[in-house]
């Protein structure tokens, strides 16, 4: 396992939700399902456990928008996948003031999906002229959404041919 017991116990006290998966399928090693309020707690954790931030972004699909944050770790092959469902106001905490990289990825992310990192220091367009503030190229219209289960990799238990409950963790 290549997690420590540590970072084991810390997403239990969080009760998020977890699941090692295939490395070589996936490209990392743990997926964790956290609310917007476990967020920040959680960023704090892989900051404290020497985890740096790969990339932020957002996958829209049904039922709900929904932010990524993939952390990686120096010294262990340790990749670590953060699924955040995105609140019905369309905001998620900041992390830039854990995580520097993320003030440049909040602000791309927002350019592209809309959604809104709150007390980002200086949210404003990255990539998108400010007079296109309203277009979000990657959200997709209502009748297009395909669910989030048809684009995403099975469940970690059933690419083993376990149920859900052998293998996820909570």
């Amino acid at each position: 396992m290549h997690q420590t017991d540590k970072f084991i116990r810390a997403l239990e006290e969080l009760a998020a939700s977890y699941a090692e998966v295939d490395y070589q399928q996936r490209g990392y090693h743990v997926e964790v399902m956290l609310t917007g309020d476990q967020l920040r707690r959680f960023a704090k954790l892989m900051y404290e456990l020497e985890y740096y931030l790969v990339f932020v972004s957002a996958v829209h699909a049904a039922p709900a928008l929904e932010g990524r944050y993939q952390f990686a770790h120096f010294d262990v092959r340790s990749r670590i996948l953060a699924r955040v469902p995105v609140g019905d106001d369309g905001s998620l905490p900041t992390i830039s003031d854990i995580f520097q990289g993320a003030n440049w990825h909040e602000r791309e992310t927002r350019d592209f999906f809309g959604i809104v990192y709150r007390d980002h220091p200086y949210l404003e367009p990255l990539i998108l002229p400010e007079t296109s503030v309203d277009l979000k190229p990657l959200l997709k219209d209502e009748q297009q959404l395909k669910n989030l289960e048809e684009i995403c990799w099975p469940p970690a238990a059933e690419e083993e041919g376990e149920t859900s409950a052998d293998q996820e963790k909570s």
